[in-house]
């Protein structure tokens, strides 16, 4: 597979539930060392929409579109794939880091033999050579003393460590894509930024394609390339990280800039709402017009 070429191509995705449609044509392409913010309120489908990508969403979920996964064994159809050929490609192709880590750790077995689990699973090694893997897997995560850390159990970490178990956990099989749904909600702000960092300097590492699924407009601008930002299951607006700050085109996304809060002056902010229905306070009515705010709110 060539480093330049695409790795994950998504075409018209759509997701529904008992009808109701909740992801609408979503489409990008990830490349290798590419990492693509996908930004939106909760609820905008971002979550459904990286579940789909795993073939993790529940039974009655309707998945119609194309979702292409380019892996050592070349281009091959995810959406054609039955639970068992799915589940191959899964951990080894593509692999996701949650929101929650004590969710996404077993409680009752050691960390280092959940990660150990994976890869013999994956890779067929054996049990001495997965330990050892696993073992420099936690170094390169900047776990403290990988060897002890092996063989404790997730309540004896804490928030920082577990989320560095669970990225270990996702790097385990060497995937091609790393698909990161809020991974860092749950921790403080300190323990988030090194994280952040880590992820972004494991991707790069590893020149893996990152889809990075946030609601933090301040992350996404930390480590993303490109942003796709969603409203209602649709994609509303995809550009360039740089470009989306400086030159944004939709009004939701206007209104997403327009309502997160500054660090040098403190108030009281609008929400997205608010912005859409032109009630914001002076200083930022100047980011849309009230023509073009009408324009597309006929559209939504």
């Amino acid at each position: 597979m060539s480093d330049t070429g695409t790795i994950l191509s998504v075409k018209g995705l759509h997701v529904a539930f008992d009808g109701q449609p909740v992801v609408k044509d979503v489409s990008f392409d990830l490349r290798p060392g590419l990492c693509i913010g996908l930004v939106g309120a909760s609820g905008s489908g971002k979550s459904v929409t990286s579940l789909a990508l795993m073939g993790l969403l529940p039974g009655n979920a309707i998945v119609k579109g194309s979702i292409r996964l380019t892996g050592d064994d070349g281009p091959v159809e995810l959406t054609d794939l039955d639970p068992e050929r799915l589940r191959r490609h899964r951990g080894r192709d593509l692999a996701m880091v949650f929101q929650e880590p004590m969710t996404a750790l077993d409680p009752v077995y050691r960390v280092g033999d959940q990660v150990a689990e994976a890869m013999r699973e994956h890779l067929g090694i054996g049990r001495r050579e997965a330990r050892k893997q696993v073992v420099e897997l936690f170094h390169e995560v900047r776990l403290p003393d990988p060897e002890a850390l092996y063989d404790r159990y997730p309540h004896q970490l804490s928030g920082g460590q577990k989320q560095r178990v669970v990225i270990a956990l996702a790097l385990s099989c060497g995937p091609k894509v790393l698909i990161c749904d809020e991974p860092t909600t749950a921790l403080d702000v300190l323990v988030q930024r090194d994280i952040l960092a880590l992820l972004k300097e494991l991707q790069q590492k590893h020149r893996m394609g990152m889809l990075f699924i946030t609601h933090d407009l301040g992350v996404v601008r930390e480590v993303a390339d490109r942003v796709l930002v969603m409203h209602q299951g649709e994609v509303v607006e995809e550009a360039p990280v740089e470009r989306l700050f400086t030159d944004p085109q939709h009004p939701y996304t206007k209104g997403l800039l327009a309502c997160r809060p500054g660090r040098s002056h403190p108030r009281q902010l609008p929400t997205v709402a608010d912005f859409l229905r032109g009630e914001l306070p002076p200083g930022t009515q100047e980011l849309v017009s009230d023509d073009t705010r009408r324009q597309h709110l006929e559209k939504l």
